[in-house]
């Protein structure tokens, strides 16, 4: 404490916690002495948004979304006005930050494939439906062949997610508040292709998931 309403966390590649502030619109790094360290605060010498979920690829580059849901009211951070559009950003171990994506509403939950070759990310956002896209990942951090894994007509709210070691995506789902739970709320499992696989059922919208560990 003081959390600074941490949103979405990782761990980087030598086990340090890296973290989304929303209120301080910046990331950071906990040292092994609880030490903090800022990563990014800014791009172009503007303030970022509020920094929501975060991933650490096999290189060692931090990757993270930033849309403006912590500067949007009190509830999650403070309100202000956007300096950047909502964006993708990656930050590579030895070099300045990168905005990658700067065309989806909402930027939201991030994630690799399991051999990093394409990663995902729901734009949460999205009308008329909320959906999650799939890029293929080049060298240093570039993104094409932009694809649409889903697209979530039933009217399902996609967060945070998560890649198993087969490669399924398991998506934090759940009702919107436009219309009825009508069973959405808990977990939805994907294929790479964008097939529906399993759904776990939980009495309330479930915003984001991680793996812990074999089985």
């Amino acid at each position: 404490a003081p959390a600074d309403n941490a949103n979405g966390h990782t761990r980087d590649r030598q086990g340090r916690l890296v973290s989304c502030e929303h209120l301080t619109r910046r990331i950071t790094r906990t040292e092994y002495d609880g030490t903090i360290t800022v990563l990014a605060d800014r791009f172009d010498g503007k303030r970022l948004n509020s920094p929501n979920d975060i991933v650490c690829a096999r290189d060692g580059a931090i990757w993270f979304t930033d849309p403006t849901f912590g500067i949007a009211g009190h509830w999650e951070g403070e309100p202000a006005t956007p300096e950047l559009p909502h964006a993708v950003y990656r930050l590579p171990p030895d070099g300045p930050l990168q905005r990658v994506i700067d065309d989806l509403k909402g930027p939201n939950g991030l994630a690799f494939s399991p051999d990093e070759s394409e990663l995902y990310v729901v734009e949460s956002r999205a009308e008329p439906h909320r959906r999650l896209w799939a890029y293929r990942v080049g060298a240093n951090g570039a993104l094409s062949n932009k694809r649409l894994v889903i697209d979530a007509a039933d009217g399902g709210a996609l967060d945070g997610i998560a890649v198993d070691a087969q490669g399924h995506v398991w998506c934090g789902y759940g009702s919107t508040g436009r219309v009825p739970s009508a069973g959405l709320d808990g977990v939805r499992v994907i294929e790479a292709s964008g097939q529906a696989i399993g759904h776990i059922h939980l009495p309330e919208r479930c915003a984001n998931l991680c793996f812990g560990g074999a089985k």
